[in-house]
């Protein structure tokens, strides 16, 4: 929660030398000025990379506990506003479950939402986010937008004015607004109660909190509780068989939708319900009748009164669960505690500690000071008698809410010398078993309730899962690259005449490790190269990628012709017996006489940049796949070779993009290599595959070599 400041507990609003609101008004004006039905303040509080909502406007807080603390790397809106500095928009709740799948997990109701940053030129102080029921039109308009950023930049130079000044500014109250206080002057009080009282339907009125403000007769004789037990409660609170979780969630999509909800509940022991709630900016008119009959029976739960504010909501907690499924190795899950978590769990410091052969290893650490301080523990005996060796080896949490009280379990030499004054040892057990501990730090002495700690715990167990496959991912991973690591050459011969240079990209679905291989064979009279693809993305294709390069090396030595290279590597994959097929290129290359003689076997077509810039595919002559025929042939093409003639061979994943025809692919791959054919080899595949070596996912392998005849008579 944001801090409150000595102001709000004089009574007087921080941020104003007078006492006087800033947040406040200028969100409601904001508000007003485009229509909208909710909105936040969130500030950044000193240094730290973290937004803290300072006021909301419209809804209960409670309704965006995920964010209330939220760091400034997070996938959603508001984070995003800040770090890109610009007005973002989602115009629905198709738009919200693409582009931000967490929070429409959370409020999977129809809305409309802008976050924009408090920034002035300089410096960003905050941002701001506001949002309209489902009816709001798909665009934001130009009106909206321009009123917005104005505002936005308003707010903003107060808040820089204050800062100028020394004036803190922190949280205030949240504005919730309040309903008319009289009624129309056409219907008197005394009136309107009792026309409502002769309904025969029940009518009940709630506040934007979910408080009931009125009720008639018959709504409670219909919800079998009295009127004055009723008033001034949550209506799941004060009606047993309305405390589920459901009915809750309905006022809340009515509430942020703005549209007419509906369900049915039983009051036992057989008298269904239905419920209709129509909500405005001020509350909510529920309709309560007898419903029809009903075939399934609804969910009910045990009462519930006014519990003290949670730690972590039910729907924060499905946020962060949502987000820990997201993560795939050691450090996103690291990243995403450190980002999401500690925050909202008011942590300053965190560490993730992993345990491996009898010892503590270090995983990743966010928020201190001097990383040496929790880098010293890397590699420490289970025995050592520390809070973190200790709770995994018991397997129970450890809260410390003083330095005094650590030090008085642990000797200083064993406690955390780390700057700060409470700290919470939560063990990550998963499947039965220690697989590590979270060490989160508090910045203040903090007294850790029977609530806060359960909370803790559960959220250690959701860590731990998300932990223990990160764990799997990468160990997988490390094998993966090592095995590619080891059938790829490590680095290419100097051959007389030819200068080469390769890459290899590995897919970022599945293991990482394919099928794609390149070689150049120094064999004698003359040097030969290869390149080729066996289809697949796991260990089977490595594997048969590895015995193909070897096969071709051997038959090359022994001195078989292009064509009876091919030849063989076909039958050889033929009798392995797999059901893998593989694309392949073969050169045999003879940089004195400037030639190359080539055989091709369903690979993509080479490219030849002539030493004047010009670049040609190589349209050659092959057969079948390798592993389809065993009777398949394979012709070559004899093509000329001149001194700074560069060729280019590629596995498809250089010209296969989803969307894009192979043939412009080709072309736009001959054009970058005509115009940066010059460049010293290395920095031109550097320049071939920059593309894709940026990108954050790759469907296939990506395999580049490139030679280029150096020294050779001329025999153009």
């Amino acid at each position: 929660m944001v801090a409150v400041s000595d102001g709000q507990r004089s009574g007087r609003a921080p941020g104003d030398p007078a006492g006087r609101p800033m947040l406040s008004p200028a969100l409601t004006a904001m508000m007003d000025a485009v229509g909208a039905h909710s909105g936040a303040v969130y500030l950044l509080p000193g240094d730290e990379p973290v937004l803290e909502m300072a006021v909301m406007a419209g809804l209960p807080r409670s309704f965006a506990a995920p964010w209330e603390r939220v760091g400034v790397g997070a996938p959603i809106p508001i984070a995003r506003a800040v770090r890109e500095r610009r007005l973002v928009w989602v115009g629905g709740e198709e738009e919200m479950a693409r582009s931000y799948p967490r929070i429409a997990v959370v409020l999977p109701y129809p809305f409309a939402l802008a976050a924009l940053p408090l920034a002035t030129a300089s410096k960003v102080y905050g941002a701001v986010f506001v949002t309209w029921p489902g009816s709001h039109p798909p665009e934001l308009s130009d009106r909206e937008r321009h009123e917005l950023q104005v505002a936005c930049e308003r707010l903003a130079l107060r808040l820089e004015r204050a800062a100028a000044e020394n004036r803190p500014v922190r949280g205030e109250a949240d504005q919730l607004v309040a309903g008319p206080a009289g009624t129309a002057d056409t219907l008197g009080t005394v009136e309107a109660a009792r026309l409502v009282a002769r309904l025969p339907y029940g009518l009940c009125s709630l506040d934007l909190t979910g408080r009931m403000g009125f009720a008639n007769p018959a709504a409670a004789d219909l919800l079998g509780v009295p009127v004055g037990e009723l008033l001034g409660t949550h209506l799941w609170a004060s009606v047993p068989w309305l405390a589920d979780p459901m009915y809750e969630e309905r006022y809340r999509a009515a509430l942020i939708s703005q549209h007419v909800t509906s369900f049915v509940a039983l009051r036992p022991p057989s008298q269904w319900l239905s419920f209709r709630l129509y909500p405005s900016a001020t509350g909510m008119s529920v309709r309560v009748v007898r419903a029809r009959a009903v075939s399934v029976t609804g969910p009910a739960g045990g009462e519930r009164g006014d519990a003290p504010p949670r730690l972590v909501s039910m729907s924060q907690a499905l946020s962060l669960a949502g987000a820990l499924t997201e993560t795939v190795s050691v450090q996103d899950v690291v990243r995403l505690v450190a980002e999401e978590i500690a925050p909202a769990v008011g942590s300053g410091a965190l560490a993730l500690l992993g345990a491996r052969a009898g010892r503590l290893h270090v995983l990743g650490h966010h928020g201190y000071p001097d990383p040496y301080l929790v880098e010293r523990f890397d590699g420490m005996p289970l025995a050592s008698p520390t809070p973190g060796t200790q709770a995994i080896t018991h397997g129970v949490p450890a809260f410390f809410d003083s330095r005094r009280q650590l030090e008085h379990l642990y000797p200083a030499r064993h406690a955390t010398p780390d700057g700060f004054a409470a700290w919470a040892y939560l063990p990550l057990i998963a499947s039965g078993r220690p697989v590590g501990v979270c060490v989160l730090a508090y910045a203040e002495p903090r007294s850790f309730s029977t609530h806060e700690r359960a909370v803790l715990t559960s959220l250690a167990g959701l860590i731990a899962q998300a932990l223990d496959r990160a764990l799997l991912y990468d160990a997988k991973h490390q094998l993966a690259h090592g095995l590619q690591a080891a059938l790829l050459p490590h680095s290419l011969p100097s051959l007389p005449g030819i200068e080469a240079s390769a890459r290899y990209l590995p897919a970022t679905r599945g293991m990482e490790i394919g099928g794609d291989f390149y070689d150049l064979v120094p064999s004698r009279p003359l040097p030969a190269a290869v390149i080729g693809d066996v289809q697949g993305h796991n260990v089977t294709a490595a594997g048969l990628m590895g015995q193909l390069r070897t096969a071709v090396r051997a038959y090359t030595t022994v001195g078989q012709e292009p064509a009876e290279v091919m030849r063989s590597t076909n039958r050889l994959m033929i009798d392995l017996g797999t059901e893998l097929f593989a694309s392949c290129l073969y050169l045999r290359l003879d940089p004195a006489r400037g030639r190359a003689v080539m055989a091709r076997a369903g690979h993509p077509p080479p490219l030849l940049r002539r030493p004047d810039g010009r670049v040609r595919v190589l349209d050659l002559a092959g057969g079948p796949l390798l592993g389809i025929d065993a009777e398949a042939t394979y012709p070559t093409t004899e093509i000329r070779l001149a001194p700074g003639s560069v060729l280019a061979l590629y596995t498809d994943g250089l010209i296969e993009s989803p969307g894009v025809d192979i043939e412009d692919a080709v072309a736009d791959l001959g054009r970058r290599l005509g115009e940066a054919g010059d460049l010293p080899l290395e920095a031109l595949a550097d320049e071939l595959v920059g593309h894709y070596a940026a990108a954050e996912e790759r469907i296939d392998d990506v395999a580049l070599l490139l030679l280029r005849a150096s020294s050779a008579r001329d025999a153009d």
